[in-house]
């Protein structure tokens, strides 16, 4: 497994990135002022990560996603702790990361890994896209914001 810097994203990226935010303008809009990482696992993208600093001493992580035949492989978690790693490493002292109020299984990862809740964005997701988005048989409106201080 590597996690390295992508430059320039290609195909397999976009894939990944749209699985976990389906806004394209959204996505093309941080990943212009983000810094990129794909995770390569069994010679293949399966994995990316966006950082964005967003505050003095803030660093978000704007989008996270591992392919799907990957999934439950412990790939998120290594993206995470890569995340925290280079924040500790680069001076920043808070990360954050935001999610779906229905994504439970993110937000059970987020909290695993040591996030915790610290807002609710509400209607965010009526806001910023288009279509209607269905999660765990839910509408998702809302989005929950978490961080760690690391």
């Amino acid at each position: 497994m590597t996690i390295r810097v992508i430059q320039p994203l290609q195909a397999p990226h976009y894939d990944l990135l749209l699985s976990a935010d389906p806004n394209k303008q959204l996505v093309d809009d941080y990943i212009k002022r983000g810094l990129c990482f794909e995770l390569i696992f069994n010679n293949t993208v399966a994995g990316i990560l966006v950082l964005l600093p967003t505050r003095p001493e803030t660093l978000e992580i704007v989008n996270i996603a591992v392919s799907e035949s990957y999934q439950g492989q412990g790939l998120g978690e290594k993206l995470i702790q890569f995340a925290l790693a280079y924040a500790t490493n680069h001076s920043y002292k808070t990360v954050e990361i935001g999610t779906g109020s229905t994504s439970l299984g993110q937000l059970y990862l987020y909290q695993k890994c040591g996030f915790r809740m610290t807002s609710i964005d509400r209607d965010f997701f009526l806001r910023h896209y288009q279509d209607e988005i269905v999660e765990n048989k839910l509408v998702l409106k809302d989005m929950v914001r978490l961080s760690i201080d690391i």
